[in-house]
């Protein structure tokens, strides 16, 4: 304390002498209440295969609004109405792959884009979202996956993330390789880390130099798969250049147990969740993508419906299977929101408040690849919750990421098909 005290400092009366709180303007500023930083922003995409239940999934079209009702597929997540909107109306209009729940969900690409090719994507919402938030965190985004591809209705890919140059993004594809990916700690010496790190710079260096001088006398074909492969090696000095940041840096340690091995189903969706709000919690990422199961969830549930027969169900024991996954799928949701209002900020509001949600798969249900069933909240992205909107039909899918990422104040001058943000879902 620089400053000297006077008597002024003090509250006297004829019994006591009370001293002032320890005032920053007075020189207690070794004192003072630190100021609080603002908490980041984060985004969370969860989508699954096989669509929803038509009939009982989506709430009634005439009642938009404000002033809607829950669905009964909807149901568990009544704690939450005002903090949830569904969205009806959009699809991807290049879609055309009746079980491909999620390849084209976040990128809306056309797969014949490119001449003579039969598949092309692009970049997905999430990796737009990441190259923004996730600058400053040891994983710049975490793709967790489900062993249980096939059985889940989800189409080609790694994951739910496709890169810049619309490659698949390898996902977690279980709790416990998740755990480890984000908690636990290199055994490696960090000399023998940093010793591996700068050789594979050198052979980076060696594999381009040997590359440049193939350039001379290719044809355009020839160049162009070039510069493709010389793309995907800058990716990998990319991520080479963020392990080098985070090398000596220990791993937070994890608020939440280890899982258990082997599991699948509803309890790995559960633990999942779990992993998601303790990586946001801990700052590990920004961005987060769950491609998750469907086959598995059934089997967890004890239902006998195969699961690609469950997609084309009709009045019986395959409707039934497939409302009973819509209702588990809503009630697994519903705890992850409840997590997340849970988990506190340094500036007293919740995880919840700064994190934006999307939620939905790019079929509505059998082969029907219209109003693609999309739930969104959190309260990060400056978008309108607690409503039901209804948008014309057809309306670009791309344009509710478009909108979710400015809301993120992320500056995308489009993303996949868009042709603008829903003004109706600006908060």
């Amino acid at each position: 304390m620089n400053t000297e005290l006077t008597r002024r400092h003090f509250l006297r009366s004829t019994t006591s002498l009370i001293a002032l709180p320890a005032l920053e303007s007075i020189g207690f500023k070794a004192f003072a209440a630190p100021k609080v930083a603002t908490p980041p922003k984060r985004v969370v995409f969860l989508g699954f295969g096989w669509g929803v239940t038509n009939e009982t999934w989506f709430p009634d079209a005439k009642k938009s609004g404000a002033a809607w009702e829950l669905s009964e597929g909807l149901k568990p997540l009544a704690r939450h109405q005002k903090d949830i909107t569904i969205v009806q109306g959009c699809s991807n209009k290049f879609a055309n792959e009746a079980h491909w729940g999620s390849t084209f969900w976040l990128t809306g690409a056309n797969r014949y884009a490119e001449p003579g090719q039969s598949f092309h994507n692009s970049i997905s919402a999430d990796q737009v979202a990441a190259a923004h938030l996730g600058k400053d965190t040891r994983f710049g985004s975490i793709q967790l996956n489900t062993p249980d591809v096939a059985n889940s209705g989800h189409g080609p890919g790694l994951s739910m993330a496709w890169d810049l140059r619309g490659k698949p993004m390898a996902g977690l594809e279980n709790p416990v390789a998740a755990f480890h990916r984000l908690f636990s700690n290199e055994t490696t010496p960090l000399s023998e880390r940093q010793a591996m790190l700068a050789q594979k710079r050198s052979v980076l260096d060696a594999v381009l130099t040997d590359a440049s001088d193939l350039q001379r006398g290719l044809t355009k074909t020839d160049t162009d798969k070039l510069d493709e492969y010389f793309q995907s090696i800058r990716d990998i000095e990319v991520r080479l250049g963020k392990d080098e940041q985070w090398l000596s840096v220990p791993k937070t340690k994890p608020p939440i147990s280890k899982p258990k091995e082997g599991l699948a189903g509803k309890e790995e969706i559960k633990v999942m969740y779990d992993l998601i709000v303790a990586a946001l919690q801990t700052d590990s990422t920004r961005v987060l993508t769950y491609r998750q199961p469907v086959g598995t969830l059934l089997q967890s549930l004890d239902l006998k419906v195969a699961p690609h027969d469950m997609s084309h169900y009709s009045t019986g024991p395959r409707m039934e299977a497939s409302q009973k996954r819509d209702a588990t799928q809503s009630e697994l949701f519903a705890g992850l929101i409840d997590k997340l209002k849970a988990t506190k900020e340094a500036d007293g509001r919740s995880l919840f408040d700064n994190t934006c949600l999307a939620y939905g798969s790019n079929i509505r249900s059998i082969h029907f690849l219209d109003n693609c069933p999309t739930l969104l909240t959190g309260g990060a992205a400056s978008i309108k919750l607690g409503h039901h909107l209804v948008l014309p039909k057809d309306t670009p899918l791309c344009n509710v990421w478009l909108t979710m990422l400015h809301g993120l104040s992320i500056p995308a001058e489009r993303h996949g098909d868009s042709t603008g943000v829903v003004k109706e879902l600006v908060a």
